[in-house]
């Protein structure tokens, strides 16, 4: 059994697509997953981006999202670190995880190459992209000890609302979220530090080119390393780990005209992300018949690893086709990889 999710990165444009305008990109997303949850699908998580016609500001719509479902996980893959206050962050999760009941799930990482030249400066922080790699982590650090819960600030000796003498803590405080965030990790070295740091691990559809071997090898290498490093790190609680693929089932004349390959196969491939001095390797796309799925999906060492398996879905199709792949998936292709 796996838990199975869509990954949405929520465009919107004004031609070839039926989500024209962020209303609309929006307001599906809800739609989307609403819908998802009642044929079983596990997960809605979306991606953030930045200075872009796309999701950007994730907290609203996950507790939109968790105010009209009861089940369903709700997440990110992932909140860029780069950008965020850990405090306001830490309010703001709060929130969301109370509205949905604890079913937020959150991703955060240092984040891909942005439409603007260093966006985060825009957001107040005046640090190179050198010095974000680190920065970005310990935020991230910071913001893990928020969700811990432990009182820290001095209370105002003549507040306006009467209290006590005690250190005051981030409020509204969301008991169990701090086990229910994500490292997106690109190698093993984060991997590793994911681990060592008690967070669960989230892996895209690109890793780090760290040998020659196919990207769903390296990514199972990362994920067998960050298992590693958990069980040495001795916390109390299991975690969990997600992979992404995109994967298109092709059933009608529609799935052909939109996704057909002409039965040439598809591959690997490696490239070069802005500021990254290392090559990446980006995961193949699965596109093909359900029994044509099943076999190649089984074959995907990565996911033997994981918990959790996110299908990247193209959103700017509507809430109609996207609702096609999820149940194709979760009839046709799932049963089959002993998913379901």
């Amino acid at each position: 059994m796996k838990k199975i999710g869509f990954l949405s990165f929520g465009h919107w444009m004004d031609q070839g697509s039926l989500v024209k305008t962020a209303s609309d990109a929006y307001l599906q997303s809800i739609e989307l997953a609403v819908e998802a949850e009642k044929i079983g699908i596990d997960g809605a998580y979306f991606r953030v981006h930045h200075f872009a016609a796309q999701i950007g500001s994730p907290f609203p719509l996950l507790a939109a999202i968790g105010a009209k479902t009861s089940k369903i996980e709700i997440g990110t893959g992932l909140v860029d670190m780069r950008y965020e206050n850990p405090y306001m962050m830490a309010e703001n999760a709060g929130l969301a995880d109370i509205i949905t009941q604890g079913r937020v799930e959150l991703g955060v990482g240092r984040g891909s190459p942005e439409q603007a030249l260093d966006g985060w400066q825009h957001f107040g922080y005046d640090y190179s992209e050198e010095e974000m790699k680190e920065v970005a982590r310990q935020r991230t650090l910071e913001f893990l000890k928020l969700l811990d819960g432990k009182p820290f600030a001095k209370p105002n000796p003549q507040p306006l609302f009467p209290q006590g003498s005690d250190l005051l803590r981030i409020e509204p405080y969301s008991e169990g979220l701090r086990q229910r965030i994500w490292w997106g990790a690109g190698s093993k070295q984060t991997a590793v530090w994911a681990a060592e740091q008690g967070m669960n691990f989230q892996s895209s559809t690109l890793v780090n080119y760290e040998s020659n071997e196919p990207f769903h090898i390296q990514q199972a290498n990362q994920l067998r390393a960050y298992k590693e490093a958990w069980k040495k790190a001795g916390h109390d609680f299991e975690p969990r780990t997600l992979v992404t693929r995109s994967i298109q089932p092709i059933t009608t004349d529609l799935d052909r005209r939109l996704f057909g390959r002409d039965g040439q196969p598809q591959q690997d491939s490696v490239g070069y992300l802005a500021y990254h001095r290392n090559p990446t390797v980006f995961g193949k796309t699965f596109a093909g018949e359900p029994d044509k799925l099943i076999k190649e999906l089984a074959e995907d060492e990565a996911i033997k690893e994981a918990d959790t398996v996110l299908i990247t879905i193209p959103n700017t199709l509507g809430v109609e086709y996207n609702m096609h792949i999820l149940e194709t998936m979760i009839k046709d292709v799932a049963p089959g990889l002993g998913w379901r």
